[in-house]
């Protein structure tokens, strides 16, 4: 399949047309889509809303990207990770339908992952934008029962625009005429953007700050909209951010008529691994001895910023990142923050990464930010000169999903 890939990625869907027309356009068929896109928070946002319809008795079909440690992670049926023997069958159709044309391994697999859900009885099918929206390869349902814009900021700008205004749009492209869509906090230009397409199609908008309100208040979650007032445990998932991201999931289960005790499963019972995830097992966590392990796949500024906050909210302790990142990302914009709450940082390549920033790059840069920065060979030894140096430390793996599956699969 990957020898399929063409040379240059251009966003478009006329190879994922192609395809669904040789597979017998299995996106017709689907149980009814809530369709999410969005910067940052849109997996999480998806997990808390799985969380809900599952809590309330509903088969749920997830799709989402990247995986971390197993490709199956993205295809997720009736609440079950798709089987080795399903996934194969299903690729198998897909690469010989597509009679060795050209098509990107995201395009191939986002029908294959759209071919399983259409063949498997559910009650709701969440889809998750890999890239931007309009031109996305999940971007080929007609009408889903609801869409799900989480907050917009820079990122991916080499596809998607420059400007937060471009790339509001590209986010916006999900939209369709008449469908309801909620809204998750966003910059005023994001937001513009938003309004205007929506007013085009006649959508619906449920939009934080104007139709729904959230917010925390003695270790409980507040959901406000025009139905009422819920008080909810706060969400499974650790950080302010998830604050956002809960009243956007909570905000869709109400669009979509989900009582109060949905939107309670949806807070108490959401996992997603590698978003401020605390490692407890494995034998990193063994090397770590008294120190905290944590593990987070943010990479980008918005990411670095929410990862400080949770940092700085946390008890205090030493605290050392251990980094490696993408050379597509704004690694400066990323460490900027982080640098006010981190005491060090140790940078690593990422393993069988064709695309990994060098460790001696990214330590340069953690030094423009004003990081103490050194370099490792691995997370493996950054760990242990650290754990050797501070015993107590809190410990910070993080700067890319890619190095966070690569962790996730090292720790078993």
């Amino acid at each position: 399949m990957m020898s399929l890939h063409p040379k240059i990625i251009d966003l478009t869907l006329d190879r994922v047309w192609r395809l669904l027309a040789a597979v017998d356009n299995p996106q017709d068929r689907l149980p009814p889509v809530i369709h999410l896109a969005g910067t940052n928070g849109k997996g999480s946002t998806q997990a808390m809303l799985r969380a809900g319809l599952e809590g309330a008795g509903q088969r749920v079909h997830a799709y989402t990207s990247p995986h971390l440690s197993r490709f199956h992670e993205r295809i997720m049926l009736a609440g079950k990770l798709i089987s080795e023997a399903a996934l194969t069958e299903v690729l198998d159709r897909c690469y010989a339908a597509n009679g060795g044309e050209n098509i990107t391994y995201f395009e191939i697999t986002t029908v294959a992952g759209l071919m399983a859900f259409a063949e498997t009885p559910g009650d709701y099918t969440l889809l998750e934008t890999g890239l931007g929206g309009r031109l996305d390869a999940t971007n080929v349902v007609e009408k889903p029962a609801l869409t799900v814009i989480t907050p917009i900021s820079i990122d991916h700008t080499q596809f998607l625009g420059e400007t937060l205004t471009e790339i509001a749009g590209e986010k916006a492209g999900i939209l369709k005429r008449g469908v309801a869509c909620v809204v998750g906090p966003q910059p005023d230009e994001a937001l513009e953007v938003i309004e205007a397409r929506a007013a085009r199609l006649g959508c619906p908008l449920f939009v934080y700050g104007q139709h729904w309100h959230m917010w925390e208040e003695r270790g409980r979650l507040i959901f406000q909209d025009e139905n009422g007032l819920l008080d909810l445990p706060l969400p499974a998932l650790i950080g302010p951010h998830q604050i956002e991201n809960a009243g956007a999931a909570i905000a869709a289960l109400r669009v979509l008529g989900c009582d109060e005790a949905a939107c309670e499963a949806a807070m108490r019972d959401v996992t997603w691994p590698a978003r401020m995830q605390r490692l407890k097992t494995g034998p990193l966590v063994d090397a770590a001895g008294t120190a905290e392990l944590w593990l987070d796949g943010g990479h980008n500024p918005a990411a670095g910023e929410t990862l400080a906050k949770v940092l700085g909210d946390l008890p205090k302790r030493p605290t050392h990142l251990i980094c490696g990142m993408l050379n597509t990302k704004d690694i400066t914009g990323y460490l900027r923050p982080l640098a006010q709450v981190a005491d060090s940082l140790t940078a690593v390549s990422i393993p069988d990464e064709m695309n990994t920033l060098p460790a001696e790059e990214t330590a340069e840069h953690a030094r423009a930010v004003g990081l103490t920065a050194q370099e490792a060979p691995s997370v493996a030894q950054a760990l242990a000169a650290l754990v050797t140096a501070e015993p107590q430390a809190r410990i910070l793996i993080c700067g890319s999903l890619y190095l966070a599956g690569n962790i996730l699969r090292e720790n078993g």
